[in-house]
């Protein structure tokens, strides 16, 4: 079975542009030959800093044969009453491409028609392959596109060369003023060709061969990782590996060599996170630690290239990265030598956002917010000092010289200097931590200080900015809104938080003080309780659990977060049980009443009953057992005890569904009426703290 491959040879491609193209590549390739009718085994893609390659392996030699039936006019129409064919039968098999005697008479439901057999497919990829390439090429997508020299065609480097070939065969057509061809381009210095490729299963050798190209990303990546494990071994330490530096690395080299250079041992004095970051940004390089963690006087960088003096090279990365270490120590001693009143008095020069004023006014509501947050989670009084100060400092790091220069340390160097300058622990920790989690899938604060000074964080943030009406739309969300409500949500679960929602965001707007606002107050809560409503839909729904049992949850509630957590975790376990519908029927029918009956009817329920109106021995009986679980029902609210919560309802529901079979609620007596459905008010109040059985769709 032949072979394809198609190569776009490109200048330097950024590296983060390679992961999404290979899987664009790949999966547009895929389409257009299941769309052609073309069965193949397999679709691969590579990408390198110069190129990207589409190999397809074990082509069928021809399209899928079908044939098709074509209707036309209407016999009727078609013959003339001597039985010639008319002009418009004579135009149908024109059009068709046949021949009158090639005709035939269809008869279906709608009557007879002229029609003809005709045979699509059959033709050779080879005929079809040239404009499917030419599509390919020009629908790629690209965070940022580009044209050159005088053409309107835009991609995102300039195309340089394209080879395209089905099995031996030329698969001809032109981008850009480029034909494609049989040659490739190998690497640009080790073995830059051109070379030519005589088939596409000899495409991979001619490239390794003599381009002296790694072509497979993995394999680069592999490669990488082993030479600098060897390299770490024999200085005595450990790579500090990086996922996202190590992708971006491989992207930048098409034969990756690791090299180990050395660093100033005086610039160990650096904070590890600040002098890792240094090298890791500024230079792609990786640290090294030892067996301590500690980290040692080397690193490891990436060639691209095999070169003749590997001495001189390596001490090019060493003097370049010195100069980077030398700025990074300047501005850790600068620092160091700053008090944090001048800090926190430079933060009222630091716009927040807009209305909202200043990082200073904000750092002044974190000290309110934190104390409030630390006595809510059942902090004593040093946790309230540290927290509050915590607070009061979270953002000074923001003008320091450090945090200038690498801002994905802000927070973190806040943390370190803080430390440094005589803070609590606590305080320091919290600093350093409130900023995670940074996304859904990073780790939360470890410490409770950080957790809590992390949800004052964003809850300033969240009230502030739907306070002025600027809630995300669609994929719009420049404030990264969606992002912490739910680091808010995560943060109180994986802490198990018992922090009331409402009165969280209540305290929030209320720090801001008399800000004046595009939305009222009371709007503008409401729509933030809808939006955290939305994004816990979202993830619990992206965790696994039903979506129904979700809002049947959610519409109990979603003040307490952790538990509307362990609800719908108790909820969905209880789905899964045989009697589960039978329960949930007979309940929902309940709460449909009291729905029907009470709020649209405009009838005032307490759940306060007379047990003296209780005539039929059917409505005796559940009240009884109402009376009886009550205290078993409060004692497992109080323990959190949701699962055994829900396992009560077994125990009420032969009761329930019996008062619905024998008592006659909507009774013409008042009084009477008025007292059963009291009665079922009493048990749905309670089954509403558990679940909107109404949400469940039976």
């Amino acid at each position: 079975m032949p072979d394809f491959v198609l190569e776009i040879g490109t200048e330097e491609m950024p590296s983060r542009f390679l992961p999404g193209l290979g899987k664009d590549l790949k999966d547009a390739l895929a389409l257009a030959l299941d769309e052609a009718k073309i069965d193949f085994k397999d679709v691969k893609t590579f990408t390198t800093p110069r190129r990207l390659t589409a190999f397809v392996s074990n082509m069928a030699p021809a399209q899928k044969q079908t044939e098709e039936v074509f209707t036309g006019p209407p016999k009727r129409v078609a013959y003339s009453e001597d039985g010639k064919p008319s002009r418009a039968a004579l135009g149908f098999a024109k059009a068709q491409g046949v021949s009158m005697e090639q005709t035939f008479i269809l008869k279906n439901e709608k009557g007879e028609y002229l029609a003809v057999r005709r045979a699509t497919g059959g033709a050779a990829p080879v005929e079809l392959l040239p404009e499917m390439c030419g599509r390919l090429v020009s629908g790629l997508s690209f965070p940022k596109r580009m044209r050159w020299g005088n053409g309107d065609f835009s991609f995102g480097r300039p195309i340089r060369w394209l080879l395209a070939l089905f099995d031996d065969a030329l698969v001809e057509f032109e981008i850009a003023g480029i034909n494609s061809g049989r040659e490739t381009c190998g690497h640009r210095v080790m073995g830059h060709g051109p070379w030519a490729v005589d088939s596409a299963k000899n495409y991979f050798k001619v490239l390794k061969e003599k381009g002296q190209v790694v072509l497979d990303p993995k394999e680069r990546r592999e490669a990488i990782v082993s030479q600098g494990d060897v390299l770490a071994e024999e200085a005595k330490g450990r790579v500090v590996w990086k996922k996202e530096l190590l992708d971006e690395v491989c992207g930048l080299a098409e034969r990756p060599k690791a090299v180990i250079g050395e660093i100033e041992p005086h610039f160990l004095e650096l904070p590890r996170e600040a002098l890792l970051t240094t090298i890791q940004r500024h230079q792609k390089c990786f640290g090294i630690e030892g067996p301590d963690k500690k980290l040692l006087p080397r690193f490891i960088c990436v060639l691209d290239i095999e070169p003749r003096d590997l001495g001189l090279v390596r001490k090019g990365w060493e003097r370049v990265l010195r100069a980077r270490l030398f700025d990074a120590r300047f501005f850790w001693k600068t620092d160091l030598a700053v008090d944090l009143d001048t800090w926190l008095a430079k933060l009222d020069q630091v716009i927040f956002l807009g209305p909202l004023g200043s990082m200073g006014q904000k750092s002044r509501r974190l000290e309110k917010m934190c104390a409030w947050l630390a006595k809510a989670a059942g902090g004593d009084d040093c946790l309230i000092r540290d927290l509050s100060r915590a607070g009061r400092l979270a953002k000074a790091d923001l003008v320091s010289e450090m945090v200038k220069e690498l801002d994905e340390l802000q927070g973190i160097m806040g943390g370190i200097y803080a430390q440094k300058k005589g803070e609590s622990e606590d305080t320091a920790r919290a600093i350093y931590e409130h900023y995670l989690p940074a996304g859904p899938n990073t780790p939360v604060p470890s410490s409770l200080a950080g957790a809590l000074l992390a949800v004052a964080d964003r809850a300033d943030a969240l009230t502030g900015c739907f306070g002025l009406n600027m809630i995300p739309t669609g994929a719009a969300d420049p404030h990264a809104l969606r992002r912490q409500a739910l680091g808010i949500c995560r943060i109180i679960m994986e802490h198990k938080l018992r922090l009331d929602l409402d009165a969280l965001l209540e305290q929030a707007l209320k720090a801001y003080g008399s800000t004046q606002w595009e939305l009222s107050p009371e709007t503008a809560l409401e729509n933030l309780k809808e939006f955290f409503s939305q994004r816990l839909r979202a993830y619990f729904t992206a965790q696994g659990f039903d979506t129904l049992v979700v809002d049947a949850a959610l519409g109990a509630g979603l003040s307490d977060v952790w538990a509307l957590w362990a609800r719908i975790k108790a909820l969905d376990a209880f789905q899964k049980q045989d009697d589960f519908e039978t329960a949930a029927l007979t309940f929902k029918r309940a709460a449909n009443i009291i729905i029907k009956q009470g709020r649209e009817a405009g009838q005032e329920l307490t759940g306060n009953y007379q047990k003296a109106l209780l005539q039929e021995d059917q409505e005796r009986a559940l009240a009884e057992k109402i009376q009886e679980i009550a205290p078993r029902w409060d004692k497992l609210w109080e323990k959190d005890d949701f699962a055994e919560l829900l396992t009560l309802l077994r125990e009420l529901r032969p009761l329930v569904d019996a008062f619905f079979d024998h008592v006659m609620v909507m009774c013409e007596d008042v009084p009477l009426r008025v007292n059963r459905l009291n009665l079922l008010k009493s048990l749905v109040d309670r089954l509403g703290r558990l679940a909107d059985f109404n949400a469940l769709q039976i």
